[in-house]
């Protein structure tokens, strides 16, 4: 946890200069019951609203992923300062600066560079709605050949090869470690690899435009 945690500290470090940079996307107040106005968050894209709910993105630092959160409107109002669209997608290219990058090789050969990458879990054949009761992860939870158990967090990853349901992951520090996929769940589930690419519109509700199954994919190679 504190390799991680240290991890993440020098990234932000890094993307200081990126943060200094003209950005600005939707801002979000609520009104407190004194009628003073508090932010709620600042470099957000709003999605959806209506006159009980208010859904917006943002990239998550914690994370290390964008997420949408839903806020429910009560007797306090929320006020939203939108921007333009150019705004919106000089803010997507910020998030891409923050969170995970990969290039990701599938079965048939195509190759697409993939950011703020993450895994998440659906039913089988990815139909249906998301199981919310498992969190999405950035890290690989694999069962090892000699019966253990570990989990590589993204920045720890240098490659991922997949066989058939044979992963194999060669870290940044040189060891390589072989097994299979370890779910986190004993329901019906597949894990799928998901991000944004350069074609991410900044309007949609999604919070990713590709989704693949880990078993669709032949190799996975972090940027570092």
């Amino acid at each position: 946890m504190l390799k991680v945690l240290h991890t993440r500290a020098c990234l932000l470090l890094a993307l200081l200069p990126v943060l200094a940079l003209p950005s600005k996307a939707d801002t979000i107040y609520q009104t407190t019951a004194e009628g003073r106005q508090r932010v709620i968050q600042r470099d957000a894209i709003v999605v959806h609203e209506d006159s009980s709910i208010l859904v917006y993105k943002h990239f998550d630092l914690p994370d290390m992923r964008v997420e949408k959160v839903q806020l429910s409107k009560g007797s306090l109002p929320y006020t939203v300062i939108t921007s333009s669209a150019e705004e919106r997608q000089r803010i997507v290219e910020m998030w891409k600066h923050f969170g995970y990058t990969a290039t990701v090789t599938d079965v048939d050969g195509k190759t697409t560079q993939v950011f703020d990458a993450y895994i998440d879990y659906y039913p089988p054949g990815g139909r249906g709605s998301l199981l919310e009761s498992v969190p999405a992860v950035t890290s690989f939870p694999l069962l090892l050949e000699n019966g253990g158990a570990d989990v590589q967090d993204f920045s720890h990853i240098a490659s991922v090869n997949i066989q058939n349901d044979e992963i194999t992951l060669q870290l940044r520090n040189g060891r390589t470690e072989h097994g299979k996929y370890l779910m986190p769940t004993t329901r019906p589930a597949e894990a799928r690899f998901l991000g944004i690419t350069s074609r991410y519109n900044p309007s949609s509700e999604d919070v990713f435009d590709f989704s693949e199954p880990l078993s669709h994919l032949k190799s996975i190679v972090f940027q570092q």
